[in-house]
């Protein structure tokens, strides 16, 4: 059995185009990733090429299936609920198409195990715009939303929306799960700033962002609308909560 304290969290709708090859490239990787794929009942047949591979890779693979799309949020968060459960002490987040380069992996894992971060961000906006093939107002939309919630919440980060990072479990321990509220991009925010808030130590790794070349984007305006205007409560919320500690 390949043990790992390292478990990769990617959620899945409509990746079949992409889901065997990132499979394989975390794989590959000289560190050993296991893979927790959060699959929504993708009716293309995602769920089928994982359940697949699981036979190849029995010991390394594992998927969780929903009923249907139900949230990035929602996804990531029964992600982390079983990779708590299963003990990993490095918990990170990726998307399946390849914009999250499987060879920073070892990147974000470092400056968790080995120079001191709670959360590693794998940061496009830390050093200068590290944006590749995304149209420009995409690019000035994604990177202007970063400052403004910089701004509104006073959080230390650059890179507010990015969606790869790797978490230590004790930092997912500490957060209650269950009160995130969001659900699309917005949910990426609330958890950076809830484990800031919670007094862990948040760094940014300077990674290039590739737009995907294969499949079909999930992003759209009401989600981008979420992560902009749930900002605004999220810090009039927190000027009347406690936050649990970081121990």
């Amino acid at each position: 059995m390949q043990t790992s304290d390292s478990i990769v969290i990617i959620p899945t709708y409509n990746e079949k185009e992409n889901i065997e090859n990132i499979i394989r490239a975390v794989f590959g990787l000289e560190k050993c990733f296991h893979i927790l794929i959060v699959e929504d009942n993708s009716p293309d047949g995602t769920s089928d090429i994982v359940r697949k591979l699981q036979a190849e890779f029995p010991e390394r693979l594992f998927m969780i299936e929903r009923k249907g799309k139900l949230g990035l949020g929602t996804a990531y968060i029964a992600g982390f609920k079983w990779a708590i459960q299963h003990q990993y002490d490095y918990i990170f987040e990726m998307d399946a198409d390849f914009s999250h380069n499987p060879n920073d992996l070892p990147r974000l894992y470092k400056a968790c195990h080995d120079e001191g971060a709670d959360v590693a961000i794998g940061s496009r906006y830390i050093s200068g715009v590290n944006v590749v093939n995304w149209p420009m107002g995409r690019v000035l939309m994604s990177y202007f939303a970063s400052k403004y919630v910089r701004f509104i919440t006073g959080i230390p980060v650059h890179d507010t929306t990015a969606g790869f990072k790797c978490y230590k479990r004790r930092v997912l321990e500490t957060i209650p799960l269950d009160n995130i509220r969001f659900k699309g991009y917005a949910f990426q925010i609330e958890m950076k700033f809830t484990a800031y808030k919670c007094g862990f130590k948040v760094v940014e790794v300077p990674v290039i962002f590739v737009n995907r070349e294969l499949g079909t984007s999930k992003m759209n305006s009401s989600i981008f609308g979420e992560a902009v205007f749930g900002v605004i409560r999220l810090k009039w919320d927190s000027w009347f909560k406690s936050y649990p500690k970081n121990k």
